[in-house]
């Protein structure tokens, strides 16, 4: 009976240590994490906002005077020169007051002549030649009036710039202010975009004006334009219903790349001075707000709340709740928890941050 009694304790006991060692050797396993510290660094934040690209100038043409369209001079898309004619209203009617005004001025000189030639002899008061030099003066307004209702009849390019569609053709009956078409000067482009206040006020009280801030130009295909922009101008007033200020970059477009209500994003690259920077994987979520867990002497893990300023690729730039002596759990986040020890395999900041680089590849 006893020699059971010892075969069976021994049986145990061997049991629960190798369980016991089994159980180690786990434990350990599990709880073996990279960890590393934050680090310093200067860093660039892109900071992108959606935009609405003009030309510098881009205005409607429209009929003066009521007439058919007698010739169309250019096409759709084409690019006109300053001065040059597009269309001819028929100018007959024009014309024919035209000639009539000249004929009443021509009438209303040789009357306010006679008139002076009495005057000088006496026989007619001044105050008859006055009479009769402003009717010869308004005779003259006429005159120049008609003109410029004929030369109204010639439509011509007030600048350079590209035909957009034409709404009329040869022969339709354009009435006065009736829309012909549409011309862009497409030299410069304006792009508009709408800034938040909270990111308006960080520009205006940064150290380096945002007027004349180069930017760049995402396009639609998430290309980038080739050539560097400007901020020139800030919109006076917010609007109140979105919370943001509407601001202006100006690129130049000598290829015509860009076009008239494009749109495309703008790129502004704002600096961050030796800020403090921390993996994205070391940081988990909860209820929208941002967590690491901390290593202390010990190697016991801590959870505690940071502030993130903004975030780059890879990293965040943490404005609150750590600095450079913290040691960082940078794996297992979901393995660990409050108040477990784990055995730490360091990692520098250096070989972290490019280890995220090879992972991203």
């Amino acid at each position: 009976m006893n020699k059971k009694i010892l075969v069976t304790v021994s049986v145990m006991t061997s049991i629960l240590s190798a369980c016991s060692h089994d159980e180690h050797q786990n434990h350990h396993e599990t709880l073996q994490f990279e960890v590393t510290n934050p680090f310093r660094k200067d860093s660039t934040l892109v900071k992108e906002y959606v935009s609405q690209i003009h030309a510098i100038q881009h205005i409607e043409l429209r009929a003066m005077e009521k007439g058919y369209v007698q010739q169309t001079f250019v096409d759709e898309g084409q690019t006109v020169e300053q001065n040059q004619t597009m269309f001819k209203i028929t100018p007959t009617l024009y014309q024919a007051e035209l000639h009539k005004a000249q004929a009443q001025a021509k009438a209303a000189k040789i009357e306010y002549e006679n008139t002076k030639a009495l005057m000088e002899k006496n026989i007619v008061s001044p105050n008859e030649l006055a009479i009769v030099k402003a009717e010869y003066e308004t005779a003259v307004a006429e005159v120049e009036l008609a003109q410029a209702h004929l030369d109204f009849t010639n439509i011509r390019a007030p600048f350079t710039g590209k035909l957009d569609r034409l709404e009329v053709r040869t022969g339709s009956l354009a009435d006065e202010g009736e829309l012909l078409t549409t011309l862009s000067d497409l030299s410069e482009m304006w792009v508009y975009f709408n800034v938040p206040e909270s990111e308006y006020l960080d520009y205006m009280q940064n150290d380096t004006p945002i007027i004349n801030t180069k930017v760049q130009l995402k396009l639609a295909n998430d290309s980038i334009y080739p050539q560097q922009g400007i901020i020139d101008a800030v919109e006076a007033d917010f609007d109140n219903h979105t919370g943001t200020i509407e601001m202006r970059a100006s690129f130049p477009n000598s290829e015509e790349l860009l076009r008239h209500g494009q749109t495309g994003n703008i790129l502004i690259d704002v600096p961050y001075k030796n800020t403090l920077v921390i993996p994205q994987k070391a940081t988990f979520q909860i209820l929208d707000q941002t967590y690491v867990y901390v290593v202390d002497s010990e190697n016991v893990v801590t959870p505690r709340h940071i502030t993130i300023a903004a975030e780059l690729p890879h990293v965040f730039i943490v404005e609150h709740g750590l600095d450079e002596k913290d040691t960082l759990l940078i794996e297992g986040l979901r393995r660990v928890h409050n108040g477990d020890h784990i055995d730490p395999i360091r990692i520098s900041a250096q070989d972290a941050l490019a280890a995220l680089a090879l992972e991203a590849e």
